[in-house]
């Protein structure tokens, strides 16, 4: 249905199980009953050259389809690959198997960083001292691989996040460690950092040991 126009004659039964069948039952015979009310409330919506305009839009969901389709192989690539590795970086809350490839795409061979350390100061995570006449002071660093960067803040993000309908944490043991440092004097960015800088280290040892996230059972009585 590329416009209102070829809604024309279609029942409200045909029309629901299409919506049906394309939102994963989403959208129900009321929302099918609705869409077809505003159809009829609009009239007679056919412009000029209306026949290449619905071509056009046909021609959009065709290559969206196909899209769909190769994400569906890249992503089961992906798997595989993924699963040959034995990395379980899957396993912690917010990573999913696109992130888990791009972390592994951007860090590479783990080994070749002998401790998180040096992991971190590689996404420019770890903080740089800067001295000048004996003083120093430590600051964010502003080098590093920017886009393993983005990775670790965004998935920082995500540990910290409350649920909207249960008003939990998603990770109770990163939530409460960012709030502590937020007590502790941090702005929300310094805390955010110090999350990041934390998930350096847990995402160095399940890939240099190949081991599953677990939370400590004290974070686990708080999520349950």
């Amino acid at each position: 249905y590329p416009a209102p126009h070829v809604l024309n004659g279609v029942s409200v039964e045909e029309f629901a199980e299409f919506l049906r069948k394309s939102s994963n039952n989403a959208c129900s015979t009321r929302k099918a009953e609705e869409i077809l009310a505003l159809v009829q409330a609009d009239g007679d919506t056919a412009r000029s050259y209306q026949e290449q305009r619905d071509f056009l839009i046909k021609s959009h969901v065709r290559d969206i389809q196909f899209n769909k389709k190769e994400i569906e192989y890249v992503e089961g690539e992906l798997q595989g690959m993924m699963k040959r590795l034995d990395y379980q970086l899957e396993t912690m809350p917010g990573i999913d198997l696109v992130t888990a490839s791009a972390l592994v795409a951007e860090i590479g061979d783990i080994n070749r960083f002998p401790s998180a350390d040096k992991l971190a100061r590689f996404a420019g995570i770890a903080p740089v001292n800067f001295s000048s006449g004996g003083k120093g002071t430590n600051q964010k660093s502003r080098q590093g691989k920017r886009i393993l960067h983005g990775l670790f803040y965004n998935l920082a993000v995500q540990q910290v996040q409350v649920s909207k309908g249960s008003k939990k944490p998603r990770n109770p043991l990163f939530y409460e460690y960012f709030t502590r440092k937020k007590e502790e004097g941090k702005t929300p960015t310094q805390a955010m950092v110090c999350v990041m800088r934390r998930l350096v280290n847990i995402i160095y040892g399940m890939m240099k040991n190949k081991t599953a996230f677990r939370l400590p059972k004290q974070a686990e009585k708080q999520a349950s």
